[in-house]
């Protein structure tokens, strides 16, 4: 899933909402460096699975990990499994029902995080956080739960920001938290710093008094990855490749810190995308180019074009926004970076009323219709979410603007 505000200043396209009842998986490639669902000093395991308890639905290719929260400066700590790993936004939210932590709010300082699909509410806190063996101190970080979080009275800007309302509580959002490891540093940036308009920050002395104020970039919900001491220029997805149509019970994968700075993280004969100011590259599909596709493992499937421009059905009843072809389908298209570099990519895409029916967790053909993607601050057009099956039996790597890699500077894609 993607936040509406990049911190190059630009709006951007959240991919279809990420849970389901089923499940999804894709891709084939080379492997470097650790085994899947390892562990090392720089990296973190991660599970593909029915989700946490208590949703009361399978999730479907969704990326797991755990995080350890900690009162800053002290030894009072708390894993939390089950967060959604997401390299389409910026930042770390926890559900409250989730957190135990007495942790201190900053500056009466609320968020609306506003994605596509819906947004999340709640106060700014602060927190030491721990993956694998990296620490990143005091980051704030967003607590959200509806009244849970004390901050009940929404503003209605914030309440009309995402057509699918508030994610505020487990049984919507579908995991204990968001672990936003884009490639951008804040969940805003210099839009948020400069002005209200965003409308992503509050001031709530009172927790029904509560007025859009700015935030300087250190205050701001950041990627916490960016806040640790090394390995701090990116993140590397590597989830091993589905053999079957029909997808398989679970996956296991890992997620390594850094790029190029140690062995396990090295970019190796990948190619490097460069993006524009949005993150962004095209895809090229039957010599057609469609700006503004962007890789994201919040996404539970790839989401790309229209039923017109496919020929695939939409599933229809409770799967809308999924296509149901008659047979698995396959597909050529080409990704193209901002300075031209280009490669071939295929995929498949399965009847997901059929994926749905049964309790597999991980597919590499779960797909869907995404008509409506910003390609500039003002035009949406057709283009390619290549949400988690896309990641699939590849190293993705996701680097992290002005961040130095072996490769040069980030934002940019590899694989």
């Amino acid at each position: 899933m993607r936040l509406m505000l990049s911190s190059f200043i630009a709006l951007a396209l959240l991919g279809t909402l990420m849970f389901a009842f089923g499940c999804g998986g894709t891709s084939s490639g080379t492997v470097p460096g650790g085994g899947g669902g390892g562990s090392t000093q720089n990296s973190v395991p991660l599970s593909v699975d029915a989700g946490p308890a208590g949703t009361g639905f399978i999730s479907a290719d969704v990326a797991f990990a755990s995080v350890t929260l900690c009162v800053p400066g002290t030894n009072n700590c708390q894993t939390i499994d089950h967060v959604d790993v997401d390299t389409g936004s910026y930042g770390l939210r926890i559900l409250k029902s989730a957190l135990t932590l007495p942790l201190a709010q900053e500056s009466h300082l609320v968020e609306c995080a506003q994605f596509v699909s819906f947004f999340t509410w709640g106060p700014v806190m602060l927190a030491d956080v721990k993956m694998g063996g990296e620490v990143a101190s005091n980051v704030p970080l967003q607590v959200i739960g509806d009244a849970d979080t004390g901050f009940s009275s929404i503003p209605a800007a914030c309440q009309n920001s995402s057509p699918g309302g508030a994610a505020d509580t487990l049984q919507i959002l579908g995991a204990n938290g968001l672990l936003g490891v884009g490639s951008f540093i804040q969940d805003c940036g210099p839009a948020c710093a400069a002005s209200t308009t965003p409308g992503f920050y509050y001031s709530c002395p009172t927790a029904t008094t509560c007025a859009g104020t700015t935030v300087p970039l250190a205050q701001q919900v950041p990627n916490p990855v960016a806040m640790f001491a090394t390995d701090n220029n990116g993140v590397v997805i590597q989830l091993p490749a589905i053999a079957s149509d029909s997808g398989q019970a679970t996956a296991a994968g890992t997620m390594f810190f850094g790029i190029g700075t140690q062995s396990n993280n090295a970019l190796g004969s990948a190619t490097v995308f460069q993006v524009d100011e949005f993150g962004d590259f095209t895809t090229v599909y039957n010599g057609q180019s469609y700006p503004g596709s962007f890789l994201d493992t919040g996404s539970n499937g790839i989401f790309f074009l229209t039923t017109a421009l496919t020929g695939m059905p939409d599933c229809g009843d409770g799967d809308t926004g999924f296509y149901c072809p008659a047979a698995t389908t396959s597909f050529t298209t080409a990704t193209q970076g901002t300075t031209g570099t280009s490669q071939a990519v295929t995929f498949k895409a399965a009847n997901v009323n059929l994926l749905f029916s049964g309790d597999n967790t991980a597919f590499n053909d779960l797909t869907g219709d995404n008509p409506t993607c910003f390609v500039n601050t003002t035009t949406t057009a057709p283009c390619f979410d290549w949400g988690l099956p896309f990641f699939f039996g590849r190293n993705v790597y996701t680097a992290i603007e002005g961040r130095n890699t072996p490769a040069g500077p980030g934002p940019y894609w590899a694989f």
